[in-house]
């Protein structure tokens, strides 16, 4: 991995953890607004970036979690396999805010992860915790897709990392 490359998803990760830091309260609960989910969308104008957020979702469950063992796999598993599924999704798309829509979706669908996590610790109603969980992905994600957008146009993400 080049230097260029290990230094751009180090930030990504401590930029994950940070803001995750600061929301707390939200971002672990059957009503979650994780507002660093938005990062979920650096994958689309870059796959490497992949790195950094496994990263900081890794840190932020091991640290910041209050169920950490149930976060360390439901919560990790749930963004591996949405990460790349839209990695391989976007294979096929070139359009960056179809790209960003076809994330928003698998993340929001595979909240049901989360769900049985949540269902598993603390004996909540999965389909009503699915559907808690699964909205406040979808709008954190509808949010972060124009944010992360308009920082892409100054930034330029693929050429980031």
């Amino acid at each position: 991995m080049k230097v260029k490359t290990l230094v751009g998803n180090g930030i990504v990760a401590a930029l994950y953890i940070a803001v995750s830091f600061f929301i707390q309260p939200f971002g672990f609960t059957n009503i979650q607004f994780r507002v660093s989910e938005m990062f979920n969308h650096l994958v689309v104008f870059n796959k490497k970036f992949i790195y950094g957020v496994l990263l900081g979702v890794f840190l932020t469950n091991l640290f910041l979690s209050p169920m950490r063992a149930y976060d360390l796999v439901f919560g990790f598993g749930q963004s591996i396999i949405s990460l790349l599924i839209t990695i391989i999704v976007s294979r096929f798309i070139k359009n960056i805010w179809t790209r960003m829509i076809v994330n928003t979706i698998v993340f929001t669908i595979t909240m049901f992860l989360i769900a049985i996590e949540l269902h598993l610790a603390f004996h909540l109603p999965f389909l009503f915790t699915w559907l808690t969980t699964a909205i406040g992905e979808f709008v954190v994600m509808a949010i972060g897709a124009p944010i992360m957008y308009l920082l892409n146009q100054r930034i330029h993400f693929e050429k980031r990392v």
